[in-house]
């Protein structure tokens, strides 16, 4: 079931399943979400948990004795989750654990994910709850695609990603099973804030941030100024990715963790930027998509 939210100044529109959004759209009627096709990508904006990127073997020892056994991005991205509550401005989804989801991962959780609009803007929520008598361990995080080009009279290469402040980033490369080599990076910016969108950047999958300051990032046409801005100052890595046959999109992904990385084992309390959430307790991640230009 598919739910739209407006203000006059952005409409947005999300859906039950996955939680996921579909559309972003401006008062002109500009569409800036990725509309999904097969032939590149069928996705658009899934939401990540309890884990972002891949599993070592796609599984992990979680809980001192237990195992967890996922897909890549977790168990949330398939899953329909049920609308909680909504209003002109905003909605929420719910998703709770089942016999499926606990099966490959082995706990209660209740995860909601809202779409507040602001402005020209839409902040993206993540509120995990843990049921459990014992700690929560998760990661969580976003994986938003966005048309580029926007307008159809433009080129993928006429657009740029701008990093809130001056980045010098060595990303370290994923092997064929999604694995970070943390001892095999490549140099993508130097110094600057700047960073040309062309294909061959995504030929070896994602650019993985793992080292930067900025918290924000913002991709935009050089020709019209025109763009998209995420910001996440609740979280610490960020990827940005497109399909490496040359799909006409851009993902912005920011993360609380990584998959796990080439220097780590296969304990998953371990991983990188992993929350463990006290029994009882809940956790809220948020971050925020803006129209700029």
């Amino acid at each position: 079931m598919n739910y739209t939210i407006t203000n006059g100044k952005l409409t947005v529109t999300a859906r039950t399943f996955g939680g996921e959004l579909t559309s972003i759209k401006d008062g002109n009627g500009t569409e800036y979400l990725w509309q999904g096709n097969p032939e590149y990508w069928h996705g658009q904006a899934p939401v990540l948990f309890p884990i972002v990127g891949s599993l070592r073997n796609k599984k992990a020892v979680i809980g001192g004795n237990k195992t967890c056994c996922m897909e890549r991005h977790g168990v949330a991205r398939k899953k329909e989750f049920r609308m909680a509550r909504k209003d002109d401005g905003s909605v929420v989804f719910s998703l709770s654990a089942d016999e499926e989801t606990k099966a490959r991962y082995p706990y209660d959780f209740q995860l909601e994910t809202a779409y507040v609009l602001d402005g020209a803007g839409v902040t993206v929520q993540h509120t995990v709850y843990n049921p459990n008598p014992a700690v929560l361990p998760f990661q969580i995080g976003g994986h938003p695609a966005f048309n580029c080009p926007a307008d159809p009279a433009e080129r993928f290469e006429d657009y740029e990603v701008e990093f809130e402040k001056p980045e010098t980033a060595d990303c370290p490369l994923m092997d064929e099973n999604g694995i970070p080599q943390m001892d095999r990076r490549v140099s993508v910016i130097k110094n600057s804030r700047i960073l040309p969108m062309k294909h061959e950047l995504f030929l070896k999958d994602a650019l993985i941030f793992d080292r930067i300051q900025s918290r924000k990032v913002t991709l935009r046409s050089r020709k019209s100024g025109k763009g998209i801005c995420v910001s996440f100052p609740e979280l610490n890595y960020l990827l940005i990715w497109s399909s490496a046959n040359g799909g006409p999109f851009v993902a912005l992904e920011p993360w609380s963790g990584l998959p796990t990385c080439s220097d780590e084992g296969d304990v998953f309390e371990q991983k990188r930027g992993v929350f463990l959430l006290p029994a009882g307790e809940k956790k809220v991640v948020s971050y925020r998509i803006s129209v700029v230009g």
